[in-house]
């Protein structure tokens, strides 16, 4: 069987992506594992937000082999990947004023914590204001975007503002506008999408970045294995026991 000429070009596009975000970011993914090991260090908790598609890389650093135990989702219903229908409703629901701060209130977060906001274009109400709520109630935030967005896009919050203007730390992903690495002339839509590919990369990088900044201090990353693995479940239950009260995914 003959290889797919567009596969391959995918694959290059997608590497070429991850080369540009592990080198021109750098700087930006060892800031937020500092920021990630601060917390952890001073017994705070870690959450991740992201809606839609965005989500799918916000869930890749909860409850997983190889991820810090502490990190937990913070899910606003309807909006997490296409599990609503119609699916356009969580697209929808994005773009609902007030509906990022009944979320956090409602939530275990408290100053001193850590929120992650993914969000490929960081530009609708929900996640700019899951930002802007998150930074008044002293939460430190990372924003995972591209900023192409800034640029070729107008803001849907009454701000007129993005998601990178309400962050203290941000990583581009260098995904450009439109999320579509590939044409064909018989093709009328661009296609094959990377965001998910970059932007869980810059996410495990984070958190690589974090476990690497705690263990320099002498303190243990809060990591789980995989349960596949024999004595993964003897330990993974050690973890959860001892850092419980930082936990909300096993409530």
């Amino acid at each position: 069987m003959s290889e797919s000429k567009l596969a391959g070009q995918f694959f290059d596009a997608a590497i070429g992506l991850l080369q540009r975000v592990r080198d021109e970011e750098a700087g930006n993914v060892a800031a937020a594992g500092t920021a990630i090991a601060d917390a952890v260090a001073a017994g705070g908790r870690l959450f991740a937000f992201g809606a839609g598609h965005s989500s799918l890389a916000a869930q890749d650093v909860v409850y997983r082999a190889g991820g810090l135990a502490l990190m937990n989702l913070l899910a606003v219903p309807g909006t997490v990947g296409v599990d609503v229908t119609p699916a356009t409703l969580g697209s929808a629901l994005e773009r609902v004023d007030g509906l990022a701060g009944a979320v956090l209130d409602s939530s275990p977060a408290k100053p001193g914590d850590v929120l992650v906001i993914v969000s490929l274009s960081g530009r609708n109400s929900l996640p700019v204001e899951m930002a802007m709520n998150a930074r008044a109630l002293g939460l430190t935030v990372i924003g995972v975007t591209s900023l192409a967005y800034t640029s070729t896009t107008k803001s849907r919050h009454v701000s007129g503002t993005f998601l990178r203007d309400h962050c203290d730390i941000v990583l581009d992903s260098k995904i450009a506008t439109g999320d579509a690495e590939l044409t064909h002339p018989a093709i009328e839509a661009p296609f094959a999408p990377a965001s998910t590919v970059v932007t869980s990369a810059l996410m495990q990088a984070m958190m690589a970045a974090a476990a690497e900044s705690l263990a320099e201090r002498g303190i243990e990353p809060p990591l789980l294995r995989s349960g596949n693995v024999d004595g993964g479940h003897e330990w993974n239950g050690r973890v959860l026991e001892e850092y419980g009260d930082r936990i909300f995914f096993r409530r």
